[in-house]
């Protein structure tokens, strides 16, 4: 089973960080009436290139476990995005930083990505299922 994580930890990886991108472009755009928040987003490039390295790692130094206490070797590879603040290219009056037009664009973007994703993944699985059934 490892090989088979292996073979689709990348596009595991894209999905997960795509998914929380997704919530945080989501709660931008519910507090874009709410005085003083702060538009936040993350580098997902920067973020996928770190975790897909830490997986490896991982792997590469991966556990065995003798005790229920012990670490699991999946936890070792998990990064959690860093959120950063949006600079706006406006000012409001009220503090607020989100802008719905980028929002909106982001949101799209990154649905749009998600479900290439969701295609790529898909299409593997298949080729994998088509090689082990010998078809």
């Amino acid at each position: 089973m490892d090989k088979l994580d292996g073979a689709l930890r990348f596009q595991q990886e894209a999905l997960n960080l795509r998914a929380r991108r997704q919530e945080v472009i989501a709660s931008n755009i519910a507090h874009a009436d709410t005085p003083n928040f702060k538009a936040r987003d993350f580098d997902f490039s920067s973020t996928l290139a770190q975790t897909v390295e830490r997986g490896r790692q991982a792997m590469a130094t991966s556990m065995t476990i003798t005790s229920a206490g012990h670490i699991q070797g999946d936890q070792v590879g998990h990064v959690e995005a860093d959120l950063l603040y949006r600079v706006p290219s406006q000012s409001s009056v009220d503090g607020n930083t989100v802008e719905m037009d980028v929002e909106r664009v982001n949101f799209a973007d990154n649905a749009l990505h998600y479900e290439a994703s969701m295609t790529v993944i898909s299409g593997q699985i298949k080729s994998m299922l088509s090689a082990i059934q010998g078809n």
